[in-house]
């Protein structure tokens, strides 16, 4: 891609041209594999949504209501902490062979679901479907970036929030219609279908050629894999249940947050060892990409705070129902993609990093303005935030992805998008547990001088107390009520935090232009080992870059030959 348009780091590319992923032939050839991509992410997109909704029938027919929550919890840690080692097989062996792997493994582990006979095996087969569920959001993202050449990656990255948006709303829906008029079981039994069919198109429509055939056989390193794994099991197990399961301060969070911390060192000790590490030190040494894993990080932070305690404010101090209040929250997810299917425009003009800077000073200053809601106010006003922090949002993270994404080519693209998706999830992990602290830590406070004795002592059980009217006295309750409200509007504040730790990222680390790759035929680049060249040095002027040469690329949707 040339550069015409000087102000933009979308459209410059400069140094030596590098392989980017050729045109399909037809866009027509292209469809079948979209309509598998939006398959994919919608069965780990509508899995969340889904089964929370079925929670009672669940916990009624196995048990098992103290640990409950572990059938979330488990299933965002399997997610997590494969990302990075499904990217690193993506890079290494493709894209096609690792997405068949995860929907196979999510469909096994929905069948297992399914067959449960009490909530320790539930749990269980909930980590087998985020082992699949992993695969599968990495590994969509990636050979979304892959498809499409970059003035065009808007589309199917909007098409993908599209996804997530629906299945925002008909999740909740799709879960409680099951769970009350069938069984709780087919909220796992209706993702074989759906997922039978993606992974149809995806064996007779995903075609990648074979690249040049390696010198060496290549290697996985295993013993890297396993060290992130069980030191992202301990980190995410310590920040899910400290102040849950055990106070933040007992044995075993002290404990948990020492052994991840030993295993951290030894991880990195194992990476900087390992011939092809899972996570490559160059994902951290060029700025584009770190600044970019650290904006998305403290993105997944504030986003707990919309996602978790919205609904909480709005049935504790609206008085909405759980479905009123759901689509309080919903509406972010309409304003989202049209934002982020516009975002091109924006980003085409005055680059990627500035359209994120843009994009995230709106969210704070929107995340700002929560506090000054009036008590106890219209449920219109949240939700008309909500509605512009969904704007603010798309008009941040899809440049980013689409930014990122292009700055590496074919052989390390896969590694680049397991490592911010991965950031993100690892925000959003710490932002449950911070926020939940500065939440609980709120409504102790305000609940040491209560008018009245006996009221519960944490935002979920002042929160149970509220959906029973008689329970309490009318100014009881009206304290109650202001209680949460100054707790969620803390949480706010905090989230706010967030959003100017992305800004900082951005403003400090990031390119002024990123050092996007130029987009040449495939047929006319250079071709190193199926590995990946070596990490370069990351240009000190991003409009002149000198990026390092990749394999030819595969085209995708179409079969060989044709």
């Amino acid at each position: 891609m040339s550069g015409t348009d000087g102000r933009s780091d979308a459209n410059t590319g400069g140094g030596k041209a590098a392989a980017a992923p050729p045109a399909v032939t037809t866009p027509r050839g292209r469809r079948p594999v979209v309509a598998a991509l939006m398959l994919g992410m919608a069965l780990a997109a509508i899995d969340g949504t889904i089964v929370s909704t079925a929670v009672p029938q669940i916990v009624g027919d196995l048990g098992g209501f103290t640990v409950f929550s572990w059938l979330f919890s488990g299933y965002l840690l399997a997610v997590t902490v494969t990302l990075p080692l499904y990217g690193k097989l993506s890079d290494t062996f493709g894209r096609k062979p690792v997405l068949i792997a995860g929907i196979i493994l999510f469909l096994v582990g929905s069948v297992l679901c399914a067959a449960a006979w009490n909530m320790a095996a539930l749990i269980a087969f909930r980590i087998v479907q985020g082992l699949g569920g992993g695969a599968l959001q990495g590994t969509v993202q990636t050979i979304a970036a892959d498809l499409y050449p970059l003035r065009e990656r808007p589309r199917i990255q909007a098409k993908l929030s599209t996804v997530w948006a629906t299945s925002a709303v008909a999740g909740p829906v799709v879960g409680g219609l099951l769970a009350g008029y069938a069984d709780w079981r087919w909220i796992f039994l209706i993702n074989l279908p759906v997922g039978a069919i993606a992974l149809w198109l995806v064996v007779r429509h995903l075609h990648e050629p074979s690249r040049p055939r390696p010198t060496t056989r290549p290697k996985v390193d295993w013993a890297g894999a396993l060290a992130v794994f069980a030191t992202g099991t301990l980190l995410l197990t310590a920040l899910v249940q400290g102040g849950v399961a055990w106070p933040w301060l007992s044995a075993p969070s002290l404990g948990l947050f020492g052994a991840s911390a030993v295993l951290a060192a030894l991880t990195v000790v194992i990476e900087r060892r390992a011939a092809e590490p899972i996570i490559p030190g160059w994902v951290w040494r060029r700025r584009t990409i770190a600044s970019v894993n650290l904006a998305l990080g403290a993105m997944g932070l504030l986003m707990v705070a919309p996602t978790v305690f919205l609904p909480t404010y709005a049935q504790s101090v609206l008085g909405l129902g759980p479905i009123a209040a759901g689509f309080v929250l919903s509406v972010m997810t309409l304003s989202w993609p049209v934002s982020a299917a516009l975002s091109d425009r924006v980003y085409n003009r005055i680059g990627f990093r500035l359209t994120a800077i843009v994009g995230m000073s709106a969210a704070l200053l929107i995340l700002l303005a929560f506090p000054f809601l009036p008590y106890p106010g219209e449920p219109w006003h949240p939700a008309l935030l909500m509605l512009l922090l969904g704007a603010a949002l798309g008009l941040f993270q899809l440049p980013l992805i689409v930014g990122v994404q292009s700055t590496v080519g074919w052989a390390e693209r896969g590694t680049t998008t397991a490592s911010v998706l991965f950031c993100r999830q690892v925000g959003q992990s710490v932002g449950a547990a911070l926020f939940g602290a500065v939440a609980n830590g709120v409504m102790a406070a305000r609940l040491l001088d209560a008018p009245v004795t006996g009221l519960p002592d944490d935002l979920d059980a002042v929160a149970r107390t509220l959906e029973d009217p008689g329970a309490l006295s009318a100014a009881a309750t009206d304290y109650l009520r202001r209680a949460v409200d100054a707790a969620v509007d803390y949480v706010y504040i905090g989230a706010a935090g967030a959003a100017a730790l992305a800004l900082l990222a951005l403003i400090t680390l990031a390119p002024r232009r990123f050092p996007v790759i130029a987009e040449t035929p495939a047929a006319t680049a250079e071709t190193t080992g199926p590995t990946g060249p070596t990490d370069p040095t990351e240009p000190t002027e991003p409009t002149e870059p000198t990026e390092p040469t990749e394999p030819t690329e595969p085209t995708y949707g179409t079969a060989p030959g044709r």
